[in-house]
């Protein structure tokens, strides 16, 4: 895993989801930031000042989101 020169310094009740949202506008790459900080693992909900570590994601632009709304209802089309 290719580590960025970035860090994200955590505010109390924030957690790998939040963050993952925060950073690389999904939460679906929280998964990503555990593995990169294995030590906060266990933490559920950070109490603040943590520091994680940013692994280089390549976030796809443009991609379809699955379960995304349709711009438009069905019935509209």
């Amino acid at each position: 895993m290719e580590m960025s020169d970035y860090v994200y310094k955590c505010s109390a009740g924030e957690t790998f989801d939040s963050v993952a949202r925060e950073v690389y506008g999904d939460e679906n790459y929280a998964s990503e930031l555990l593995c990169a900080n294995p030590e906060l693992c266990g933490a559920s909900i950070f109490t603040g000042g943590e520091v994680l570590l940013l692994p280089v994601i390549e976030v796809p632009e443009g991609d379809d989101i699955e379960g995304e709304m349709p711009a438009t209802p069905p019935w509209k089309d």
